[in-house]
């Protein structure tokens, strides 16, 4: 196994995450069983850190890095992707392990439901990271997905610690209702304690908390990190901090939607883009928005 150059300069975001490749199936009725339904297919890069780190650049950000982990027979096709998009890859190759896909049932709604190999992501190791990485970062984003493998794991906690020490705030997508289940909030909410910015979309804060209403659930999350922004898909996005809802933000103007895929990894790299650039959190939060309405009207979870 191989791992990236180290050499990283200049401003801007570190993302810790993913690629994976994603198989998203659009399809018009539900799918019948034992026979064959019609469905429009397509293979494209996603993960979700390569998609946040992607819709940064697509929101201004001029420096953007991603660390992640690939399998030998698409590192160059996810290295090549990146680099069209803007974003400087630290892909490590993984020799033993294929990297993570996933398949995205879209339905009429453009609602997705993700069924996960994930491959090569959580075998990144704390070899693969090195504190230089965050030379210069004005920020690290963590991908939750690194949270729910013990190995991957260990080096999202070594980030994380690293980005504490140099006073560099750190934001964490908790990434999956289902995965969140089954590792237990306690043990996330633990993993991310202190963080500078929590990024769940409303699912997600409800596994989190325990509370159906996400205004509450964000109210609670609220005291345990820095700051908290709960996205709720058409009707916006919460922000809140010190247990209080301090705004909410309406959702961007979009057109038809075709597949969800990706929706909150365009806000949080709006999101994040915008806080780069200095924006205060609600015109950051408004930059997200913009960003996820775009990614709703667009098959696969990057910037078209």
């Amino acid at each position: 196994m191989s791992g990236p150059g180290l050499s990283v300069g200049g401003g801007g975001l570190l993302v810790v995450g993913e690629v994976v490749t994603d198989v998203v199936v659009r399809h018009t009725s539900a799918p019948l069983h034992g026979t064959d339904t019609p469905a429009r297919i397509s293979t494209l890069p996603g993960g979700a850190g390569a998609n946040v780190a992607c819709w940064a650049v697509r929101s201004g950000c001029r420096d953007v890095r991603l660390l992640a982990r690939a399998g030998t027979e698409s590192a160059a096709w996810h290295r090549d992707a990146l680099r069209r998009a803007g974003v400087r890859p630290l892909l490590c190759v993984d020799e033993d392990a294929a990297t993570g896909t996933v398949v995205a049932l879209v339905d009429s709604s453009a609602e997705r439901t993700f069924l996960t190999d994930s491959g090569a992501v959580l075998r990144l190791s704390p070899g693969d990271w090195s504190p230089s990485l965050l030379d210069g970062a004005a920020r690290l984003h963590l991908s939750g997905y690194l949270l729910f493998g013990p190995t991957s794991r260990a080096t999202a906690a070594l980030a994380l610690r690293e980005a504490r020490l140099r006073g560099v705030p750190v934001s964490v997508d908790p990434a999956s209702a289902g995965f969140l289940a089954a590792l237990g909030a306690a043990t996330f909410l633990d993993l991310v304690e202190g963080v500078d910015l929590l990024l769940p979309n409303a699912d997600e804060a409800r596994e989190l908390t325990g509370l159906p209403d996400p205004s509450d659930a964000a109210a609670k999350l609220s005291r345990h990190v820095g700051r908290v922004a709960v996205t709720l898909g058409d009707r916006g996005v919460l922000l809140a901090a010190d247990g209080t809802v301090t705004a909410r933000v309406p959702a961007g103007e979009a057109g038809a939607p075709v597949d969800s895929t990706g929706a909150g990894d365009a806000f949080t790299g709006g999101f994040l883009a915008a806080l780069i650039a200095g924006a205060d959190e609600v015109s950051a939060a408004a930059a997200g928005c913009r960003a996820g309405a775009e990614a709703v009207a667009t098959v696969g979870g990057r910037p078209a």
